[in-house]
């Protein structure tokens, strides 16, 4: 794996489990 395809799918994974945290949880946003 490349450096730049290794760190496109950890921002893709951040962005997944932050959205998924705001959408649970709105009221801590």
């Amino acid at each position: 794996m490349t450096f730049e395809l290794i760190m496109a799918s950890v921002v893709t994974f951040g962005l997944l489990v932050y959205m998924t945290a705001v959408l649970l949880r709105p009221e801590k946003f």
